[in-house]
């Protein structure tokens, strides 16, 4: 059965390009409930961890150095379906072959500079939501 929730983050590039608003709504539209929401900045340690997954890829400082670069807003999301839902909105990762109408589309810049994260799985989507809330946090 999947889950109802999925974790997402308005990355760095977002934020400096004044797109919040047009995500969130983008992602209101979509039929998603915001359950947590907050702007912070992640420290160098915090970006190591919540991507060490990607350690061992040749591309991870170069991630590491872009999220701590400037301040995020990470949210919880809520939805029949959320993971693959929220992952057919973002779209593909280099925006130049994400689908019509995508986030990614609409607002990354590359690859690399790619607007949001969303959670790839059920179980990731709750490992990545425990890392940046508390449950006090969670609604």
């Amino acid at each position: 059965m999947a889950n109802n929730r999925t974790f997402t983050m308005l990355k760095p590039d977002s934020i400096e390009n004044g797109n919040i608003g047009n995500i969130i709504s983008m992602i209101t539209e979509a039929g998603f409930s915001i359950k947590a929401m907050k702007f912070t900045r992640l420290s160098e340690q915090q970006a190591k961890e919540f991507y060490a997954v990607h350690s061992e890829r040749p591309f991870y400082n170069e991630l590491v150095e872009y999220m701590t670069s400037g301040p995020i807003i990470a949210a919880i999301l809520e939805k029949n379906n959320a993971v693959e839902d929220f992952r057919t909105l973002i779209g593909n990762t280099d925006p130049s072959l994400a689908e019509k109408n995508t986030i990614r589309a609409k607002y990354a810049e590359s690859k690399g500079r790619n607007a949001v994260h969303g959670s790839d799985s059920d179980e990731n989507a709750r490992i990545e939501s425990e890392f940046h809330f508390s449950s006090s946090e969670i609604f």
